[in-house]
């Protein structure tokens, strides 16, 4: 029986690796396996991991209507969809999700954040916790400066803690005068990204 299933965790945690993993391994027995991004840090069409491993992948623009990219699913008989970068979906791209899953017995899992740089809840990944049939969070977290369980995806402007900004904004973790660090709950609040 297919599932909609939902793995999350805070940035650098792992979340594209273990989809990469999970690919690979389906496709070396099986080849009714897809692979999609809804946004990358690198070029469109990849999922990437910080660890230099990466697949082509079907890119997904976030808010597009997916008639098309399931159409071609069901015509290529694919049986498992495995999705990067999810929380930046819609809630109608994940109802159509969950629509695959149910009417067409397709297993879908989907990897990616829960939270903004603000703190709240993407509306993807919101609408994840009310319908997947399962959701958990990675057990391997990254780390604040201090030590402390990493919590908060932080998106640091010119080295400030910015508190304000658009939720979507595609970029990696580098560093520059625009990046994001993973923090403690204790010094996201007080902007302290480092002794």
């Amino acid at each position: 029986m297919a599932e909609l299933t939902f793995t999350y965790g805070t940035m650098a945690a792992g979340k594209s690796t273990l989809a990469l993993q999970l690919c690979w391994q389906l496709r070396e027995s099986r080849s009714d396996v897809a692979l999609w991004t809804f946004g990358d840090r690198s070029a469109d069409g990849m999922v990437t991991s910080r660890i230099g491993i990466e697949a082509e992948a079907e890119a997904v623009n976030p808010g597009s209507s997916l008639a098309t990219p399931i159409a071609k699913l069901l015509q290529g008989g694919v049986r498992i969809l495995v999705i990067d970068e999810v929380q930046f979906a819609s809630i109608e791209q994940i109802d159509s999700l969950a629509t695959l899953v149910d009417d067409h017995d397709i297993e879908v899992h989907a990897f990616g954040l829960s939270a903004d740089f603000l703190l709240n809840i993407f509306p993807g990944s919101a609408r994840l916790f009310a319908i997947a049939d399962w959701a958990h969070e990675l057990p391997l977290t990254s780390s604040c400066w201090c030590g402390k369980k990493g919590r908060c995806n932080a998106r640091v402007v010119n080295g400030v803690v910015a508190r304000e900004g658009d939720q979507f904004f595609f970029g990696d973790v580098a560093q520059g005068e625009i990046h994001y660090q993973v923090l403690c709950r204790t010094h996201y609040r007080l902007g302290q990204l480092g002794a």
